[in-house]
């Protein structure tokens, strides 16, 4: 049988407990009603777009504190330089 459940009087539904473990939900989770192509899709909600990812990738790969102190030693230096 598929999971299913009832709606209460409120209009809530308890998430069967494979369909909660299938998309990872826990207490306290958001979660979305997405209608693609005519069908309904239940899934976790997302979260607003991290303003940084575009960002990723801007600057050189560190191996450790060591390499960005380093990194940031220089930086400081040239701007010194610069003065």
């Amino acid at each position: 049988m598929l999971p299913s459940s009832t709606i209460s009087s409120k209009g809530q539904i308890t998430v069967p407990r494979e369909i909660r473990l299938r998309l990872g939900l826990k207490e306290g989770d958001r979660v979305e009603f997405v209608i693609e192509n005519g069908c309904t899709i239940i899934r976790p909600a997302r979260g607003p777009e991290n303003p940084f990812q575009k960002y990723v990738g801007a600057l050189p790969a560190f191996s450790g504190a060591e390499e960005i102190n380093s990194w940031v030693r220089d930086l400081r230096e040239e701007a010194n330089d610069r003065r």
